[in-house]
């Protein structure tokens, strides 16, 4: 099973009563509880957990899979972690990014784009289809997750097109949306998954903790060699003089 550390601002939780009703010791918690049900290995951290936000080089060595949350701090996050984290995810550690960490300085990074996207908050019903039933991160789950109250993000989603798009939104507003997006950056694989404002209790629902387990089984790295770069030595017998070089 994979090592995995859950990451999370951890400020709503203690500056809003509602958000503290729904995750008393923090969204990080409850989906950390999700993912030991499935077997994995899990640690958390947090922003305010030191300078380096609990992600210290000897954390991420220790991270096959990092899950994101974060929203309303994303400028606090220090530019050396970021640039730590993702070059661990260039190197082969698997990236899980929630909800509104899609404006993270780690994913837009990764994306290359804004990842700006319409939002509205009212309670409404969301629908997220099932569109590649037969991906890993849908195993177990039906043709659709339904949820009584959600956050709204529309679209246009201003990320690069996935390589493949497992689940698609709509709401009740009449809004559509990309809600599982899967990417892969260097060696490593990285999964969008749009559920989870903190007001509403989205990591309580089943199916999402299905979801997130399913998403970092597909996100932990394999077995496979380790990519070698620069100047390679050749592998059949030929003539390296060559006095044209400028190297």
């Amino acid at each position: 099973m994979a090592r995995v550390t859950v990451w999370n601002e951890y400020r709503h939780e203690r500056e809003s009563e509602v958000v503290a009703d729904i995750y008393p010791d923090g969204i990080h918690a409850v989906v950390a509880d999700a993912l030991r049900e499935g077997g994995h290995e899990v640690r958390t951290a947090t922003l305010d957990e030191g300078p380096e936000h609990g992600l210290t080089e000897n954390v991420l060595d220790e991270t096959d899979v990092l899950v994101w949350w974060g929203h309303a701090a994303h400028d606090e996050v220090r530019d050396a972690v970021v640039d730590r984290v993702h070059e661990r995810v260039l190197d082969g550690m698997g990236l899980i990014v929630l909800h509104s960490a899609h404006y993270s300085k780690l994913f837009k990074r990764l994306m290359g784009t804004s990842c700006s996207l319409k939002w509205r908050e009212a309670a409404e019903r969301e629908r997220l289809w099932t569109i590649e039933p037969g991906h890993p991160i849908a195993d177990g789950i039906g043709e659709a997750i339904e949820l009584e109250e959600a956050e709204m993000y529309g679209e246009r989603f201003d990320v690069p097109a996935p390589d493949t798009l497992v689940f698609t939104s709509w709401f009740e507003g009449g809004e559509t949306f990309r809600s599982g997006c899967c990417y892969r950056r260097g060696s490593g694989k990285v999964f969008y998954f749009r559920p989870g404002h903190e007001t509403y209790p989205i990591y309580h629902d089943e199916d999402v903790r299905r979801v997130l387990r399913n998403a970092v089984e597909w996100a932990e790295p394999g077995d496979g060699p380790t990519p070698e770069f620069g100047n390679a030595e050749p592998r059949e017998d030929i003539d390296t003089d060559d006095d044209r070089t400028v190297h």
